[in-house]
């Protein structure tokens, strides 16, 4: 495997692929969706770059993963943060050893030259100013210009991309010019129980039962009341809860204890009661409560200065009729 390419006679250093294992369990129509996405049908057809949208932790990432695996592909994972600069994303200079500036191609150029799939990991973490570096990509030109190396790099027919994106306030909004490229969207909801199971097995097939029924019921309560708790919270707090209790030789604690001890200090003390969490969140949020006008301020709604009160004698009337 060539670790280097010429282009225009400058030469790129090639990155490495990505080696970790990508099991998808459960949802399969979303990963058919994905593959779908990747498809091209005729020699005059574009693959195109869907954007996984979802709650942090619910497996966006594993599913690109997956979707690479089946299509038997070599994997390039760019992490997008508030800091990448459009060099960031193509070709990086790297002063070497012998005083002269070396190339290095980023994940995703590593996978434009190789034919390769990348996922640009929470794409909407970053600036405009990146994104527009990549518009004639996301297109039918399928290229990036490198400023730093003076270089357009041309994409293999068989590169593909998919860019995540969680649903959460610490992220930028993404330009129109660039959603309108980053199609289609494919939602990742929670999954059900016996997914849900199911995942945490895979992850650790040494837990106990009754440690992963305690933990599942968790999940699926908190998916049941919106409240954004993923399986990755679950695994997590199942390894705590597996090496405390690991720790306690001759000194046994009680499951539940253990499991509790772990939520808390996984997620928080208020996740332990679930329902009161789901309560105060809805209150912060407004709830189902109508916003007060400036007449609530002065009058009482049965007041007839009240500004709604003749709004209410008006519909008896039309009731009347």
């Amino acid at each position: 495997m060539s670790q280097t390419q010429v282009i225009d006679g400058v030469t790129l250093h090639l990155g490495s692929p990505e080696t970790s294992a990508g099991q998808w369990i459960g949802q399969q129509e979303v990963l058919m969706q994905l593959l779908a996405c990747w498809l091209v049908v005729d020699d005059s057809d574009l693959p195109l770059t869907p954007r996984l949208v979802g709650t942090p932790g619910i497996g966006k990432t594993t599913l690109a993963i997956a979707g690479a695996r089946h299509r038997q592909q070599e994997l390039y994972i760019y992490q997008c943060t508030a800091d990448t600069r459009p060099e960031d994303l193509l070709v990086t200079p790297v002063l070497s050893e012998n005083g002269r500036i070396a190339y290095h191609a980023s994940p995703l150029v590593t996978a434009m030259l190789r034919g390769g799939i990348c996922i640009l990991d929470e794409g909407n973490r970053m600036n405009e100013k990146s994104w527009a570096s990549l518009a004639p990509l996301l297109d039918h030109r399928r290229y990036v210009e490198s400023i730093v190396a003076g270089v357009t790099i041309r994409a293999d027919r068989e590169f593909r991309c998919a860019v995540t994106m969680n649903e959460d306030e610490s992220t930028y909004e993404i330009p129109d010019y660039i959603q309108s490229r980053l199609q289609p969207t494919l939602t990742l909801g929670h999954p059900d129980r016996q997914e849900e199971l199911a995942i945490l097995r895979y992850h650790l097939p040494f837990a106990d039962q009754q440690m992963l029924s305690l933990t599942v019921d968790f999940l699926q309560q908190a998916h049941e009341l919106n409240l954004d708790f993923s399986a990755r919270d679950g695994i997590n707090v199942l390894r705590f809860a597996i090496k405390r209790l690991a720790q306690q030789e001759g000194h046994p604690l009680a499951t539940d204890a253990v499991w509790r001890e772990a939520i808390e200090r996984c997620l928080g003390e208020e996740a332990i009661d679930l329902a009161s969490l789901a309560e105060r969140r809805k209150r912060s949020l407004g709830g189902d409560h109508v916003p007060m006008g400036l007449g609530d301020f002065f009058f009482s709604p049965d007041d007839p200065l009240h500004p709604d009160h003749n709004e209410d004698d008006n519909e008896d009337e039309d009731d009347e009729f």
